[in-house]
């Protein structure tokens, strides 16, 4: 009776466990199709202050954008926020540990908005440059900090890529909900240094379905062998009949 409800639960938890994967497999094969298609469009025209109100992470996160800015910070780098990173999954050009540059800039229609100008390996790297540029970059949503990331330690390095958390922080007022990833004009020297975000994302679930339903098949053969074997065995050791 035992081994049967073990079985059995194996067998729930497995099964559990595959279709879980498979849904996940669906999940992450339409997040990598919206990214693919939002990442490889023409950028537009970034939307106006007016029309913020209608934008979120789920309708326009990831959607490249064209727009003039000067950055607020171009006489120092006082007012940049630093966000650690150690790799990237929708960037190539992030080899090892470094920082994201985040800064304030000023919109040429008015409002100020968060700018990642890029990745630099240290904190030695050039301010922005003082005159109004046009920059191409993709929308981005802030994200929260946990137990395992927090906002930022106490000699001010940020690890969560929070910018409205930053512009409360660092004093740049109030800024657009979301913030622009930068990814061209590359600066004069190269730091930091922008980058087109890609579809870097591993989809691995039909392989960890596959493992978890073999899991329970096995469970199930090894379930059926036991039980025959235990069958023959008390047919051996029953008294023949007279």
């Amino acid at each position: 009776m035992i081994p049967a409800v073990m079985t059995l639960a194996a067998l729930v938890v497995f099964i559990g466990l595959g279709t879980w994967q498979i849904e996940r497999k669906a999940w992450k094969e339409g997040l990598i199709d919206m990214l693919t298609r939002r990442l490889e469009a023409q950028p537009a025209e970034l939307p106006g202050p007016a029309d913020w109100g209608g934008l979120d992470a789920g309708n326009a996160e990831f959607r490249r954008v064209r727009l003039n800015v000067q950055f607020q910070n171009a006489q120092g780098k006082a007012q940049d926020a630093l966000v650690y990173t150690s790799g990237s999954q929708i960037r190539d050009d992030v080899k090892g540990q470094g920082f994201f540059v985040f800064s304030p800039a000023k919109l040429s229609g008015g409002g100020t908005i968060v700018i990642n100008r890029g990745f630099t390996p240290d904190k030695n790297y050039p301010p922005a440059e003082a005159s109004t540029q046009e920059i191409v970059g993709v929308l981005r949503w802030p994200e929260q900090p946990s137990w395992f990331t927090p906002g930022r330690d106490s000699a001010g390095t940020w690890y969560a890529r929070d910018h409205l958390a930053m512009a409360q922080a660092q004093g740049w007022g109030k800024v657009a909900p979301f913030y622009i990833e930068m990814e061209d004009p590359v600066p004069p020297g190269g730091v930091p240094h922008p980058s087109v975000l890609k579809v870097l994302l591993r989809n691995e679930h039909l392989q960890y379905a596959i493992t978890w339903f073999g899991l329970a098949a096995v469970t199930a053969i090894m379930f059926a062998i036991w039980a025959w074997r235990r069958r023959e065995m008390e047919a051996d050791l029953s008294p023949p009949s007279s």
